[in-house]
């Protein structure tokens, strides 16, 4: 059984694609096929269920995953370890962020790339929820992701980036684009305009419904916060969109939600166990360039 498997079984598993798997390990998809074959021959049972759309994993699939991301955590950290023990800077970084958020990212990367220019950067997005079990899991050393106002997720670190009241948007059309506030119950009842389950405002707005006792009706979803304004501006509905984006746009009316809503931006990492010299350094000037403390 060889490292290389089980990295690619796990890029597999979390990406529900052999070609995107591939895409993320930098090689080509039959590479990426050809050893996880070999692990499932090895182990004497298929891992995965390709006979979908989505791969799947199998029962033997299930029971081999946590060993696998144990296996390569435990790497990483005698990586890290070494690096530790000599001050070492080097390697890869890996961030994860939401679609939309107010870190000034190109210039954090420029500015950390002429610092350490042995360490190669990778960069890509997800929803929160994902990009916080990618921290947890050890597959991203930093995100930007939206948790709730004051929330600190198990096992994290966070540096507050900024909190934003949660409105409701409607087009100038619409029967409520003279209204100021509005309940949840009332939402409840009007199509919904949303960001995909997971994503942090969602989250936030979907936990007070359920606190409410209302099942709310989402009819379009969208990846960022302006597109999901687009939507209420064509008057396909009620979007849930951070202020900044509601207060912003001249084609679409504002309603407060109350009770108010609250969600922030974060950059999350690990706060125990061995984090690596190269994410330690790009903390430390994320930390310079908002000029904020941190939550630990």
């Amino acid at each position: 059984m060889e490292l290389r498997q089980l990295e690619y079984f796990v890029a597999v598993v979390e990406e529900a694609n052999f070609t995107r798997a591939a895409q993320r390990m930098l090689v080509a998809q039959p590479a990426v096929s050809t050893q996880v074959a070999r692990l499932e021959r090895e182990l004497g049972q298929p891992l995965l269920d390709r006979s979908r759309r989505e791969v799947r994993l199998t029962a033997a699939g299930q029971a081999v995953l946590p060993f696998a991301r144990a296996a390569l955590r435990a790497v990483r950290q005698a990586r890290t370890a070494v690096d530790e023990l000599t001050h070492l800077v080097r390697g890869v970084v890996t961030i994860g962020t939401v679609t939309s958020h107010n870190v000034d990212m190109p210039r954090l990367l420029a500015d950390f790339h002429h610092a350490h220019p042995g360490v190669e950067i990778m960069l890509s997005t997800d929803t929160s929820d994902a990009l916080i079990d990618g921290v947890r899991t050890g597959r991203l050393d930093v995100a930007i992701a939206s948790v709730g106002a004051g929330e600190v997720p198990d096992g994290l670190a966070v540096l507050p980036t900024t909190e934003q009241v949660i409105d409701a948007v409607v087009g100038p059309d619409d029967p409520w684009a003279r209204r100021r506030t509005v309940g949840l119950a009332a939402l409840a009842g009007r199509p919904l305009i949303s960001l995909p389950v997971g994503g942090g405002i969602r989250r936030q707005f979907d936990i007070a419904c359920a606190s409410a006792g209302v099942s709310p009706r989402v009819v379009f979803e969208a990846a960022t916060p302006e597109a999901l304004a687009d939507l209420a501006a064509r008057g396909l509905g009620v979007a849930i969109v951070p202020r900044s984006v509601s207060r912003a746009r001249q084609d679409v009316h504002a309603i407060a939600i109350v009770p108010e809503l609250r969600g922030r931006l974060v950059l999350a990492w690990r706060a125990a166990g061995p984090v690596s010299p190269a994410a330690r350094a790009l903390v430390e000037m994320a930390r310079e360039l908002l000029g904020v403390g941190g939550d630990e």
